[in-house]
Order: C-alpha cells, then sequence, then structure tokens
C-alpha cells in the first residue's frame, strides 16, 4: 500500500471518529422523543379533591357547584369533597345536592381529618353522595333543621320538619342507605360515630386517609349513575377556593360579619368628628357594605341591631356630655345585649360568640373614652388661632388710638378702634372683637 493510500485510510477513519457522538446523540433523542408521544397518548387519570370546612354558605355552593363542573369538563375519575361542617343555610345545601345529582362523574362526600364532623346540612350532603365515607374518630348527625326566622309554631314546626325528613328519606333510599336513621337524624337529632356509621349502613366506607379511600374505592359500584370506579394508577388534584371565594365565605361568619359592622360604625362616627374624607371614613364605608352582603345571607334579627345602634348613641353622648362613664357603661351593656340578639337563630355557629362580645365591648368602650373624648375635647376648647383666637387677648398700643390706630396683639400689627379712647402709646388694650381685619379694643385695667 502507497504512502497516499495510507494518509487517506488514516482520514477517513478520524472522520468516521468524529461523526460517531453526533450519531449517539441523534439516536438518544430520538428514543426519548418516542418515549414522550407513547406516554403522552396515554391519558392520565385524575381524581379531584375539594376540600370544605365550615358552615354551608352561598360561597360554599358556588365552589363546589362550579368545581363538579370543571371536573365533568376534563374528565376526571371522580371528585372527593372533605368536609368538616357544622351546617349551614338550607338554599345552599340544596344548590349542592342538586349539583351532586346532576354530577356525570361521581361525587364522594368524605368526613375528614379525624376529628371532623358532618352536622345538619353535612348530614343531607352524605346522603346525596355517590359514595358516603368517614376517617376514623368523626361523627354526623343532628338533621333537625333549625328556623332561621325566630321562633316557629307548632304547626309550622311539623310541617317544616316532615318537609326534611321526606327530602333525606328520599336521598337515602335512592342511595341504598338506612333511610331510617336518616329519617330519625331529622326528628330526634340523634348522632353517629364513623364505626357505628358503617355498621348500620349509614355511610359506604370508613378510611383513614384520601389514599386508603382511594384503595377502597377501587371496583366499587355506583347504582343510580351505572358507574364501576376504576381508581388504578390514578393522581389526586387537590382544587382549593379561589381567594375570592375564600374571602366571602370567611365575611358570612357571624363574628366576622358582627366585627365588621363595628368597625364601619365606628369609622363613620369618627369622620364625623373630624370631617374630611379621610381613611377612616372610606374604612367605614367598605366595612358597611361588606357587613351587608353577610346580612343578606344570615338571619339578622332588627331588634338586636337597634340595640347596637343605640349602644353607638349612648357612646357618643358620653363623648360630648361627658357623663363620668355612666353613659359609656350603658352602650356597653347595650352592646353586649345586641350582639347576643344581632342572628335570630338558634343554631350556635349562627351566633356571635361570647369571646367576640367581650372583646368588641372592651375594645369599644377603650375606643370612645379615650380617642373620641380626647377628640371632643379639643373641638370644645376655646379658639386660640384665627379671629376667634384673637378675642381676649393682650396686646399694647403702638400708636394713640383716638379713637382709631394700630396696636400690636400676639407679635402682629392690627388696625384698632378704641372703645374708650384716647389711649396712649404703650398702653396695654384687651381685644373685645373682630370686624374684618378691624380689632374694637378697649384699655386694660
Amino acid at each position: 500500500m502507497s504512502r497516499e493510500q495510507v494518509r487517506l485510510s488514516r482520514e477517513q477513519v478520524r472522520r468516521r471518529r468524529r461523526r460517531l457522538p453526533v450519531r449517539v446523540l441523534a439516536l438518544t433523542f430520538l428514543v426519548l422523543f418516542l418515549m414522550s408521544a407513547g406516554a403522552a397518548g396515554e391519558p392520565t387519570k385524575e381524581v379531584w379533591v375539594a376540600p370544605v370546612e365550615g358552615m354551608i354558605s352561598p360561597p360554599v355552593a358556588g365552589y363546589l357547584e362550579k368545581t363538579i363542573r370543571a371536573a365533568e369538563r376534563e374528565g376526571a375519575e371522580a371528585l372527593i369533597v372533605t368536609l368538616d361542617t357544622p351546617g349551614g343555610l338550607d338554599a345552599s345545601m340544596r344548590q349542592i345536592i342538586r349539583a351532586q345529582i346532576d354530577s356525570e362523574i361521581p361525587v364522594v362526600m368524605y368526613v375528614h381529618p379525624q376529628g371532623a364532623r358532618a352536622a345538619s346540612a353535612g348530614v343531607y350532603m352524605l346522603m346525596a353522595a355517590d359514595v358516603a365515607a368517614m376517617s376514623p374518630q368523626t361523627n354526623l348527625g343532628s338533621a333537625t333543621p333549625v328556623s332561621l326566622g325566630g321562633d316557629m309554631s307548632e304547626e309550622m314546626k311539623r310541617k317544616v320538619t316532615n318537609d326534611a325528613a321526606a327530602y333525606i328519606r328520599a336521598l337515602a333510599d335512592n342511595h341504598g342507605r338506612n333511610a331510617d336513621w336518616a329519617e330519625q337524624a331529622v326528628r330526634e337529632a340523634v348522632s353517629l360515630t364513623a364505626e357505628e356509621a358503617l355498621r348500620q349502613r349509614v355511610v359506604d366506607l370508613v378510611a383513614e386517609d384520601v389514599g386508603d379511600l382511594l384503595e377502597q374505592l377501587d371496583g366499587f359500584e355506583i347504582a343510580p349513575k351505572g358507574i364501576t370506579l376504576d381508581m388504578s394508577s390514578v393522581q389526586v388534584r387537590t382544587v382549593e377556593m379561589g381567594w375570592q371565594e375564600r374571602f366571602l365565605h370567611l365575611i358570612v361568619d357571624p363574628n366576622i360579619s358582627f366585627v365588621l359592622m363595628l368597625l364601619g360604625i365606628y369609622g363613620l362616627l369618627f369622620e364625623l368628628q373630624s370631617p374630611g374624607l379621610g381613611a377612616p371614613g372610606i374604612i367605614g364605608v367598605i366595612c358597611l357594605l361588606l357587613a351587608l352582603y353577610s346580612f343578606q345571607v344570615l338571619p339578622v334579627s332588627y331588634a338586636g341591631l337597634a340595640l347596637i345602634v343605640a349602644a353607638v348613641g349612648f357612646f357618643v353622648a358620653e363623648v360630648k356630655i361627658q357623663s363620668g362613664g355612666l353613659l359609656a357603661l350603658g352602650g356597653t351593656v347595650g352592646l353586649a345585649l345586641g350582639a347576643m340578639m344581632l342572628f335570630d337563630t338558634q343554631e350556635s355557629f349562627l351566633r356571635v360568640d361570647w369571646l367576640t362580645i367581650g372583646i368588641a365591648a372592651a375594645l369599644t368602650l377603650l375606643f370612645f373614652i379615650l380617642v373620641l373624648g380626647a377628640v371632643g375635647r379639643v373641638f370644645r376648647r376655646s379658639p386660640t388661632t384665627g379671629g376667634e383666637g384673637m378675642v381676649g387677648g393682650i396686646g399694647v398700643a403702638k400708636e394713640g388710638l383716638d379713637p382709631r390706630g394700630q396696636v400690636s396683639v400676639h407679635g402682629e400689627l392690627w388696625q384698632a378702634v378704641a372703645e374708650d379712647p384716647p389711649i396712649g402709646v404703650g398702653d396695654e388694650v384687651e381685644v373685645l372683637s373682630v370686624k374684618g381685619l378691624e380689632l374694637r379694643v378697649r384699655r386694660r385695667d
């Protein structure tokens, strides 16, 4: 072999070596692409989890209804609602139940975490669920309807109770649960632990957590919708309330709405004490509007509201009159009584808490005595500037007044008219009145 042939052979080897890494890299990318395309071709199964805590209110109903519709659109295998509620409003409860029944995907009501409860409206939601589940150490029951508008007559109580009993019995029957116990929960306000509820066929499952629940749901048959659940290789997706829904859910709490009302009233009163459309007035208007929103939802008692308004009147009178604390004490008592009566219902979770009442009364008393009292004293103080502040002031005649001349008062030169002329240069004078830029003075003894 000639030298030229050897050189060409070596050059070809070097070229092949340079191309080898490029080919390996291209092959690797091709394999990864094919793997990702294969993975993308396999649909991902999801189970949505929607946590609900607190009173069943319009924001909660809107959130659950919207979540059910979104889970349907995205083809979720099921929606699990983790529930911890003392009860809530009948209209919101029925809105949620309608969404559960109309849902094309299974809706699982799960009383969770341990220590949670499903009382009152929560029992109806469990009976209407495709699957009713509970965690250990949870309870449900006490579904007797309570009037949100004051005491009912015996005839009206009987009608409302019969309607509620028929409603919950129909929900339990349709989902194969213990309808007799469900009716008893309405008529006698009975309750059950998770284990007792499972034994009496009130719920379908008892699970430690969401993972345990998914294992037990695999292969579960939902007769009303003709669906058999397949929970193999599912991914859990938690969908929580948006900030707007959380905010609205927060302010419909009786304690929060009571505090918002007080802040609104006090902000406006403070603005009236020192006019000028400042921060207190703006904050007061916003707080009152938010309180009015919650009052649309909650069962407000006009007697309680009137007592709170009267209490505020007593506090303002204390600032103006200075009764030695008698009016302030009367206002504190009126505020406490008004807060107790503000929401006309027997449900404890729909009433203002005693601790909130005590703190609000104490802070209100301090607010009006210290803050508005100080502002009132400033407004009652004699003027020290301007025309009114000049009256009674002492000055010195800079030139003879017979009857007109110049005087110096508070370090300023003024034209003056003497009441008892003549007044000599250097004599002390007292200001009697002010008219425009001219003072009326007399010789000071």
